[in-house]
Parts: structure tokens; C-alpha cells; sequence
């Protein structure tokens, strides 16, 4: 019997292909994601599925698998091939069909996974759909006896390139060189498209120096994680060595995109979040934009300073995209190099990201650097994220706790793990879902309270360790 808590998480379904993740899986989440869903058009469902995938070779058995699955339900399956997971977003929200994506994202090469999205790239995760799913995969699938779906092919790639640079104009910028780092995932696909003139649009002012655009699923030059720093070592020195402007990072399936200065240095998501959102706030005036716990404090007080309605929420694609629809907020930036934009149907684009990054460069006077236009978002220093094996996780928590909770000044909150404010300072601690590890982040005025508060809340946490 397959361990599915271990591979239906919270977010997607992902494991190790075939051991755990097989044709065989495929085929029941594509059949119970149609019961779940009620997607058949006699249900009043859509009628259809759309499905793409990414480079890993095990994805086109894994897609016809989950495509057959769907077809025995008596629902239609349009095939849209090789994409970025954006693309598939913007496949369900230009088609207004829910759809599934075959990737693990930057998880290494052994490794495949679903996302699943309703009409529209509306999420679905653990309390949307997927706990369903997998309690009628336990229990069985009913048989549906009507008839089999049709399926089609539809290439979306030129429209998605289309879209994107109707949201984002950069045609007009000042000439830039920009490296880009696809990792050898599907940024190598969706780039030229974009960015270029392969989608037969009309060429921008952009020199695009290329790195590993081969789409390869063993990721030979190293993982498609920029969250990680030695993935993006590469990227920095291509920058240095071609006096470029900028460079761009993706992750596997180019959902996420990281950005490093014309010196080479690495551009923190929450620096990229406060220059998106005053360039959002600026095309639509006294708008709701959502930042998880864990962005930087310069974040909420960029948006305010530009007359913004700042919305914090927990960590997670599902709690951003569904407080997006709550407060009908123009844009949300995650911690982690998501990036989340309602006229993307709320879902999260690296590439829209990368496009702001390139137009806000390109829109500023010649001689300006991207490192002196986030000058004014340099407000704070972080620790980033550290990661911390700890057993009796409660206990850690419970001591760090009673050492702070009565300091003057000090506020405690628990919206996602437990958060400390001090005013010039915070911190979080979150327990990972799936190790036993504590995750910490703490963020300061200054580098020596931030590194205090740091290694005064890790020794505690290893105390019980």
C-alpha cells in the first residue's frame, strides 16, 4: 500500500519517480480529481481538463497516465505539452478550465509531482481538494459508465508571451544586458519566448546572455533552487564577467525568480516584493497588497508610504492567493521568491516578476544601476532563513517563548508558528510540515541586534536539540 500522506502533501501531490510516484497514481489522482471536482460538463463542471509538463523525463508517461484517468470520467483532456508551471496557470485562466501541472519544481531529478488548479489557476490544496482525492484513492474510485473523453492538443506558449508583455511593457526601455540562469529547466523554454523573438513578437531592447537553456531533468550544472546560494555562484560571476545590468534566476518549473545586481549581488525576494509593489501601487492608487509573515518590515512600510493597504498573512501559496481573493489585492510577495499578481488570475508568474525587475531598470535614467534603485528598500538586515533539528519542538517554542513574552515593549503573535516584534527587531519560528525542524528568521535594524536576537533564540532551540 503506498504511503500517501507522504506524497499528497499540503500543496501538490510530488514523490520519487516510479516508487513512489507511477503511472499508476497518476491515473487515480486524474480520475478522482475529476469526481472531486465535478469537472464533467453533465455536472456542471467545465468538461475539461487542461495538462502540461516540464522537462523531466518521466513526465509524458506520468501525463498520459493522469490525461487516461481523467478521459474514464467522461471528461474531455487538452494537452498543452512542455510548460512552465505559469503556463499552465495561464492555459486554466485563459481557457477557464482547471488544470495539472507534472513538476517537483526544484526538487532533484528523481523526483515528479501534480499541481492542481481549479478554472481560473484557482488553487487546490489539503482543505480545497486534495484531502478528497485522497481518501476516494484509498477508498476507490467510482466507475463512471458514460463516455470516454476526446483529447486535443493546444499550444499556448506564443499567447502566455503575448499576455505577459501586455501586463509588463518593456519595449520601450533603455537598452540592457540581462544574464539568465534557467538552471536547465523551463526558464530555457519560456525565455526566448518571452524575452526574445520566438513567439514572433517583436524584439525587445535586450541583449540575453543564456545560461543552461538546455532542458535536461538531471540538471547537470546544478539545481534549479535559486533560494539556495551555491545555485546561483554561476550566475553571479556570468554577471561580473559580461558587465551585464542584471541576471535572472529560475527555479525547475520557472514559477520563482531571483534577481542578482550589476555587482553581482543577490537581491533579497522581499527587496523585489517592495519594488513591485510601489510599481503596482503607482498604476493602481490605494490598493490591497499581501506580504507573508516573513517579508521584511521594509515591505508593509513601502506600501503605506505609497498610499497601499498592507495585508500580512501566513506562509503558502493557498493562504496568498485565497486573502488575494478576500481583499481583491493587486499583488502578494513571498519570502521564498514567489510572486503573486491579480491580473494573473492571482496566480504567481517568475517570469512577471522578472519583467518589473528588467522595466523598472529600464524605465530608470541611463547610468542607473539596479543596486542604487533599491537603495531605498535596504532598510533592515536579515538573517534569512535557518533551519534547526529539533525533537520537542513545543518545548523550544514554549522556552523561547516565556524568555520573551515579558520583555517591555515586546508583542507575541501565533498566526503561522510564533512571531516576536521588538520594534527595531523581530522574529519567527516556524516547525517545518514534513521534518522535525524548526525554522527561524529574524530581521533587526542593525547587524548586531539582528545577530544577538539570532544566537540568543538558536540557543535555545538547541538546548532541546
Amino acid at each position: 500500500m503506498r504511503d500517501l500522506d507522504s506524497i499528497i502533501k499540503a500543496y501538490d501531490v510530488r514523490g520519487v519517480f516510479p516508487d513512489q510516484l507511477d503511472a499508476d497514481l497518476a491515473h487515480d489522482v486524474g480520475a478522482a480529481f475529476v469526481q472531486v471536482l465535478g469537472i464533467r460538463a453533465e455536472d456542471g463542471g467545465a468538461g475539461a481538463v487542461v495538462i502540461g509538463h516540464d522537462m523531466r523525463p518521466s513526465g509524458p508517461d506520468l501525463v498520459s497516465a493522469f490525461a487516461e484517468g481523467v478521459r474514464e470520467q467522461g471528461c474531455d483532456v487538452v494537452l498543452i505539452g512542455l510548460a512552465s508551471t505559469d503556463g499552465l496557470y495561464f492555459a486554466s485562466g485563459r481557457l477557464d478550465l482547471p488544470g495539472a501541472m507534472f513538476t517537483a519544481s526544484h526538487n532533484p531529478a528523481q523526483y515528479n509531482g501534480i499541481k492542481l488548479c481549479r478554472a481560473g489557476a484557482a488553487p487546490v490544496g489539503q482543505d480545497s481538494g486534495l484531502r478528497d482525492i485522497k481518501a476516494m484513492i484509498i477508498h476507490g474510485i467510482p466507475a463512471y459508465e458514460g463516455r470516454i473523453g476526446e483529447v486535443r492538443e493546444q499550444d499556448m506558449l506564443a499567447d502566455y508571451a503575448s499576455f505577459l508583455r501586455e501586463l509588463v511593457d518593456v519595449s520601450k526601455v533603455r537598452h540592457l544586458k540581462v544574464v539568465v540562469d534557467a538552471g536547465n529547466g523551463m526558464g530555457g523554454f519560456t525565455v526566448p519566448a518571452v524575452l526574445e523573438d520566438a513567439a514572433g513578437l517583436p524584439a525587445l531592447p535586450l541583449t540575453i546572455v543564456p545560461m543552461y537553456f538546455e532542458l535536461d531533468g538531471s540538471f547537470p550544472n546544478h539545481e534549479a533552487n535559486p533560494i539556495e546560494p551555491a545555485n546561483l555562484v554561476d550566475l553571479q560571476a556570468r554577471v561580473l564577467s559580461e558587465n551585464a545590468d542584471l541576471g535572472l534566476a529560475f527555479d525547475g518549473d520557472a514559477d520563482r525568480c531571483f534577481v542578482v545586481d550589476e555587482n553581482g549581488t543577490v537581491v533579497s525576494p522581499s527587496t523585489l516584493t517592495a519594488l513591485i509593489a510601489q510599481r503596482e501601487l503607482a498604476k493602481h492608487p490605494g490598493s490591497t497588497i499581501i506580504h507573508n509573515l516573513i517579508t521584511s518590515k521594509t515591505v508593509p512600510e513601502v506600501i503605506v508610504e505609497n498610499g497601499g493597504v498592507a495585508v500580512r498573512t501566513r506562509v503558502g501559496h493557498s493562504f496568498i492567493k485565497a486573502t488575494m481573493a478576500e481583499t481583491n489585492a493587486i499583488f502578494g510577495g513571498e519570502h521564498s521568491g514567489h510572486f503573486y499578481f491579480r491580473d494573473f488570475w492571482r496566480a504567481d508568474s517568475g517570469m512577471l516578476a522578472a519583467l518589473h525587475a528588467i522595466a523598472a531598470l529600464g524605465e530608470a535614467p541611463t547610468g542607473t544601476t539596479f543596486s542604487s534603485l533599491l537603495t531605498p528598500y535596504l532598510r533592515y538586515t536579515p538573517s534569512g532563513e535557518i533551519n534547526t533539528e529539533v525533537e520537542d519542538q513545543q518545548s523550544a517554542v514554549d522556552r523561547i517563548r516565556a524568555a520573551y513574552e515579558s520583555r517591555v515593549g515586546v508583542s507575541v503573535d501565533d498566526l503561522d508558528g510564533m512571531t516576536i516584534d521588538g520594534g527595531d527587531w523581530w522574529f519567527n519560528v516556524r516547525s517545518s510540515n514534513t521534518e522535525p525542524l524548526l525554522r527561524l528568521n529574524v530581521e533587526a535594524a542593525d547587524a548586531s541586534t539582528m545577530e544577538q536576537i539570532r544566537d540568543d533564540v538558536l540557543a535555545m532551540m538547541r538546548a532541546g536539540a
